[in-house]
Parts: structure tokens; sequence; C-alpha cells
């Protein structure tokens, strides 16, 4: 059995750049990534909307706010020195009637005292010369906000670990994981490894491995899918940089919002559909042990109870390309800061 000092699980951005952030500690240290899938960030990472985000949104002084900053400039430090394209592009943060108004001044009171030098209000006629096609009574320009392709990210993450002596394997399936002493053993597909340290960074499996080693896990994870449409070529014009929408603070999402992609073209998405299995991304995806850990889950119910108009709403946006790109007078969560409906292409994604 192969010994190292550490073992991480999971080999999206999260797992990659702990495995980083421990070398960087201790230089010279044995460690292996375990990722189960035959490429990375095949999940979360790779299934998000690609914005670097400025700071804007999370509590002055939280630990949220502090992460979300520091790490966009080491986010922006990497790009830059390993040669990952990135774009601080900014975006607009769009009001569409009076009653946003009082949300969007408490989102600009966080993004200053958050250290967003450049975050400012704008009017109408501004807007318009920002972005063309949007509408609105005010709204807010955020300009650090960026764009990246976290794929890409991922990846030369595992190159600078591979440099510094860490091994990334793929296809390697935790299977068991066996406290022993002091150490750690760790079953996979690929192989067994026995650690001084393991470290838990498997997504939509995390509580799943955290019970596997032996700890009491008292939260759930309840999956949605969120799914985004690909605006057709021609149309891409309307978007110049990204549009959000005042977020809705009954809901932890920020809404449907139109994000150009660092790669081209842009997405208006995601909504956020109860999913039946955890890594499925189509409509028809199901997995037994997920949807029985959900059915099982009281808090599911209680939110269900609470939310189950909105979430009526999301299924239908699923099932229907119009009634996803519906304007906000007939459903105010909806991506209406553009005047033009977006003409979508056939092409669309899904993330959890």
């Amino acid at each position: 059995m192969k010994q190292v000092d550490a073992v991480v699980v999971g080999g999206g951005i999260v797992g990659l750049a702990s495995a980083l952030e421990l070398l960087a500690l201790r230089p010279g240290a044995s460690l292996v990534v375990l990722e189960k899938e035959q490429g990375l960030a095949s999940h979360q990472t790779g299934r998000n909307s690609g914005v670097i985000h400025a700071g804007l949104y999370y509590k002055p002084g939280s630990l949220k706010a502090q992460t979300c900053m520091e790490g966009r400039a080491r986010l922006e430090r990497f790009c830059e020195e390993h040669g990952v394209p990135f774009e601080r592009c900014g975006k607009v943060v769009v009001a569409t009637s009076a009653e946003e108004v009082p949300r969007l001044d408490e989102l600009e009171r966080r993004g200053k005292a958050n250290g967003l030098s450049g975050v400012r209000r704008i009017g109408p006629e501004e807007l318009r010369e920002l972005e063309p096609h949007a509408a609105g009574v005010a709204a807010l320009h955020v300009p650090e906000t960026g764009i990246v392709d976290y794929t890409e990210v991922s990846r030369a993450y595992a190159r600078v670990l591979e440099e510094r002596g860490a091994e990334v394997k793929k296809g390697a399936l935790v299977t068991a994981i066996e406290p022993r002493g002091e150490r750690v053993v760790v079953s996979s597909t690929a192989g067994d490894l026995e650690a001084r340290v393991l470290v838990g960074c498997a997504g939509l499996g995390s509580d799943r491995v955290a019970r596997m080693a032996g700890l009491d896990v008292d939260v759930a994870i309840i999956p949605f899918r969120g799914e985004y449409w690909m605006l057709a070529k021609e149309r891409a014009g309307l978007v110049r940089n990204l549009v959000y929408p005042v977020p809705d603070p009954a809901f932890p999402f920020l809404g449907v919002h139109f994000t150009r992609r660092v790669g081209g073209g842009v997405e208006a998405g995601p909504n956020a559909v109860l999913a039946l299995e955890r890594e499925g991304y189509r409509r028809t995806s199901f997995d037994a042990r997920d949807a029985w850990d959900v059915a099982t889950w009281p808090g599911f119910w209680r939110m269900a109870r609470r939310h189950w108009r909105a979430g009526m709403h999301e299924q239908l946006r699923s099932l229907s390309r119009s009634a996803f790109a519906i304007t906000s007078a007939e459903y105010p969560r909806a991506t209406s800061s553009s005047r033009a409906k977006p003409s979508c292409g056939s092409r669309r994604r899904a993330c959890q």
C-alpha cells in the first residue's frame, strides 16, 4: 500500500485548489488527488456560468466577502501567470421597477463596504450606453466582475500540482475510508493509499464521503438542476457584457442573467429545477438513492410547502423555451432586464 502525506478526494476546482494550498504550506509533501471521472472539473466546476464575482453580494465583514475579494485577486493573478484566458468585463445589475431600488441601494452599500472601488449607481441613460438593449429604472455598474473558463483553470491547477510532485489520478472512485490511529486508509478503484491527512472536496458527494470517513453529518445535499440557453449567434450582440437582475431576497439565487462566455457566445440562465439525480443533467435523469435522500429529508418538504409556486414556475421554464424568456410583467424573476426577448439557439446545458 502506497503511503503519502495527504489525499484529496475530488478533482474539481475546490479539490485542486486545496491541494495547491497544502503544497504551499508543506513544500515537498507527497500528495495524491483522486477524481472519480475520467476528466477534471466534470460537474459543478465545469458547468457554471464562468463568472469571477467581484464581491458585491456578501455581508461586509463576513467570511464570504473576505474570501470572494481575496479569491478574485488570487485567481486573476494565477491566470496571468499561467496563461489562462480571462477578462474583467464588468456587469450591470438592473432594477426594472421602483420596488427593486431599495435592494439595489443595499447592494451598492455592500459593494463599497467590501472594497469595490468601481461600483457605482447609474441611471437609465447610462445603462443604455453600456448595454443598449437593457432597460430599467436604475442599475449598478460593477466593472470588477470578470469571466473565465473554470475547466481551463482546473487543468492549469493540475499541471502546477504535477510540476510540484503531486499525483492527480483520474478514474479513481473512492470506495472506502478507514481511520487507522493517526493515519487513514483510502480505498479507490485506482488502488489503496495510506495518508496522514484526508481532505474531502467531493462536490455533490461530499456528505457521503464524510459519512464514509465516519463523520456525523447533519446536513443534506438537495440537488437542483440549472439550465442555460445559448443566444443564437446572430443575437449575441444584444449583450455586451453581463446583465443581472436585482436578486430576490426570498431565494438563495442571483436570478437568471445574461453572461458572455470567455470563449465566445452569450448564455441566458440558469433556472433552478428539482433534480432526482445529483449528477444527472437531463430532464429524465434519475437515481433511486438520490431521489430517496430528497424524499426522506424533512427540510426539503418544509421548503417545498413554502415555495411550491416558485417551483412550478421553474418547472414550466424548464419545459418551455418561450416561458424561459418571459417578460417581467408576467413573471418578476425572469430575465427581463433586456427589452428584447432572447432568440435562443437549440443548444443548452445543465448544471447542479
